[in-house]
């Protein structure tokens, strides 16, 4: 599996750990769709999970000045509940059905913040309960919920560091979470764990690549790149299933 292509799999997913860090939606917004160009949406499921626990550890480790508590609890706990929920449904629904929400999901969410560029999400509890909520549901189910996560920690003004440890915070305890129910549903394959301990360095090297970048720029200015790459992203995917 991937044998001819692991060179390209391994460029690619740098590439989103960097993307995903320094536009601070998380490399799953990336990592899923490019994933499955290379193998079935269920395995990519599993694999995303798994990879994103050595990501989170790293960006743990790189962003540590600090996190807001608060946020963990109110947008944290909703997330990790609900991704189990959407992680266990994920069973009982078609591949393909999923891929095409996926892609639907990644268009009209850039769109949205390219249109609309004033748009705010108030910073209040009620909010970051119902972000967490929906960001966990569509992590479980589609295997990418950093970007409505993001878009609902934009709104409590936080620090880049202090915004990034605070996702990856609540981003481990949702692919713990998901990982555990992924491995009952079977998307665990064996075939791709020697992929895991390659993802690991994947995940501190993009990490840390990222990091540099996002100390050299704001991360707004690069977070409207990362939008329409995002929306490109989701035409192909809806192309390709197409084909």
């Amino acid at each position: 599996m991937l044998t001819q292509d692991l060179p390209i799999f391994i460029g690619l997913s740098i590439l989103s750990e960097i993307l995903g860090t320094v536009g601070g939606f998380g490399s799953s917004v990336f990592f899923v769709p490019m994933a499955n160009y290379f193998m079935d949406f269920q395995t990519v499921l599993g694999l995303t999970a798994l990879f994103h626990l050595s990501s989170n550890i790293s960006k743990i480790g790189f962003f540590r000045k600090g996190f807001d508590k608060k946020l963990v609890l109110t947008l944290g706990i909703p997330a990790v509940v609900f991704v189990s929920i959407g992680a266990f449904l994920s069973k009982f629904l078609n591949p393909t059905f999923l891929t095409l929400a996926l892609a639907a999901f990644l268009i009209i969410f850039s769109l949205v913040f390219i249109i609309m560029k004033e748009l705010k999400i108030m910073p209040t509890t009620k909010n970051a309960i119902i972000g967490g909520t929906f960001s966990g549901l569509i992590a479980g189910l589609l295997g990418t919920g950093g970007a409505i996560r993001g878009a609902t920690m934009s709104a409590f003004d936080l620090k880049k560091d202090q915004f990034i440890a605070t996702s990856a915070i609540i981003d481990l305890g949702i692919d713990l979470s998901r990982s555990i129910i992924y491995s009952y549903n079977g998307f665990v394959k064996k075939e791709v764990f020697y992929l895991i301990p390659i993802l690991f360095i994947i995940g501190i090297i993009g990490t840390y690549i990222g990091k540099r970048i996002l100390d050299r720029i704001t991360q707004e200015q690069f977070k409207r790149f990362v939008l329409f790459l995002i929306l490109a992203i989701g035409v192909s995917t809806l192309v390709m299933n197409y084909r």
